[in-house]
C-alpha cells in the first residue's frame, strides 16, 4: 500500500513539473508579430529633370570696329581697314595713339557709316494675295436640317441632291502667290570707283615678285637707289612715314572712298599726308629701308584688303 501511494505522488510530481515548464516556454517564444502594409525599405526621391534653356544668341554690335591683337600698331590697323591713322586717332579719342592695348577695341569705319546701317524687316504677307471665298446666297443654310420626313425613295433622292449641290457651291481658298521680277543688281562702289581709276606702273624694273596674298601682297620692282617713284593714280596721300613694321619709308596714297596704293622701302619720302596728288607725280625715292635690297613694293587695297595689282595696272 505504501509503495502504491508513493508511486502517486512520484507521478504527480512529474506532472505538476511539466505543466509548470511547458509555461516558461511558451512565454519565452512568442510567435514575431509583422504589421502588414509598411514598407520599412527608404524611398528613393523622385529624379530631377534638368531643363536646357535653348542659347540666346547675343546681337552682333561689331560691325565698324576691331579687337586689337598682341603685335598690332595703329599704323598697320589703319593700312589693313583703308583707313587714315589720324581718323583713328579722332573716331576713338586717343589720348596717347602709341598706347593700345591688346583685347582694346577701336572704332575703324567712321560712325555716320555704321549708325547709317540699320536692319529691314520684310512684311510676312509680301507677295501673297489672299481671295475670299464666293458667298452663294441661293445655297446658304437659313434654318436647321432636322427635319423628320417619312422614309420613301423620292424623300431620300431630293436630300441627296440637295447636299450634292451645297457641296459643289463651296470653293476652298488658294493663296495666289504673285512673282516679282527681282531688282537687277546693284553694281558695288567699290567697283565702279576701281574702273574710273586712271592706273599706271609706279616704276621702271623687272618684276622680282608677284602678289600671293600669303608671303607677298603686291608687287617687288627691282631697281637702282635713289630711282623716281611715281604714283599709280591720282589721289591724296593718306600717309607718309615709317612707322608700319617691315614697310621701311612708306607712301599710301587714297584715290577712291574705297581704293588705295602703297608704296614701300624708300630711300626718302617727297610728300606729305594730306596732299593732294597727281597721276605719275614723283612721291619718293627708290631705297631699301626695311630691307635687304633696292626695291619697291607696291600695293593695291580694296576696302584694306589686299588684291593683286596685275588686275588694274597696264601691260607692258
Amino acid at each position: 500500500m505504501k509503495k502504491i501511494q508513493q508511486i502517486l505522488q512520484t507521478g504527480l510530481s512529474i506532472t505538476v513539473l511539466a505543466l509548470v515548464t511547458a509555461c516558461t516556454t511558451n512565454v519565452q517564444n512568442k510567435a514575431p508579430v509583422v504589421e502588414r502594409g509598411f514598407d520599412p525599405r527608404p524611398v528613393d526621391p523622385p529624379p530631377v529633370v534638368e531643363v536646357i534653356k535653348p542659347a540666346v544668341k547675343v546681337p552682333d554690335n561689331t560691325r565698324g570696329t576691331y579687337v586689337v591683337k598682341r603685335g598690332d600698331g595703329l599704323y598697320r590697323i589703319a593700312l589693313d581697314h583703308g583707313q587714315s591713322y589720324s581718323d583713328l586717332v579722332a573716331w576713338n579719342d586717343l589720348k596717347n595713339p602709341n598706347d593700345i592695348k591688346v583685347g582694346q577695341v577701336l572704332r575703324v569705319a567712321p560712325p555716320d557709316a555704321v549708325q547709317g546701317v540699320q536692319a529691314t524687316s520684310v512684311a510676312p504677307n509680301a507677295g501673297i494675295e489672299v481671295k475670299p471665298l464666293p458667298v452663294n446666297a441661293a445655297n446658304n443654310k437659313n434654318s436647321p436640317r432636322g427635319d423628320k420626313r417619312p422614309y420613301s425613295d423620292a424623300n431620300l433622292a431630293e436630300l441627296q441632291k440637295t447636299d450634292s449641290t451645297v457641296v459643289a457651291s463651296v470653293t476652298p481658298t488658294v493663296p495666289v502667290i504673285k512673282s516679282e521680277t527681282p531688282a537687277p543688281a546693284k553694281v558695288s562702289e567699290s567697283t565702279t570707283e576701281t574702273e574710273n581709276v586712271d592706273w599706271m606702273w609706279p616704276a621702271d624694273g623687272k618684276v622680282l615678285a608677284t602678289f600671293d596674298d600669303v608671303k607677298n601682297k603686291g608687287f617687288d620692282i627691282a631697281g637702282k637707289l635713289g630711282q623716281d617713284v611715281l604714283s599709280a593714280g591720282a589721289g591724296k596721300v593718306l600717309y607718309a612715314g615709317s612707322g608700319i613694321r617691315g614697310y621701311g619709308n612708306l607712301v599710301i596714297i587714297k584715290h577712291t572712298s574705297t581704293l588705295l596704293s602703297a608704296y614701300a622701302h624708300n630711300k626718302s619720302i617727297l610728300v606729305k599726308e594730306g596732299q593732294s596728288i597727281t597721276k605719275g607725280q614723283k612721291i619718293a625715292e627708290m631705297g631699301n629701308s626695311d630691307s635687304d635690297t633696292v626695291k619697291l613694293h607696291f600695293e593695291i587695297r580694296v576696302q584694306g584688303k589686299p588684291v593683286d595689282p596685275a588686275r588694274y595696272l597696264p601691260a607692258r
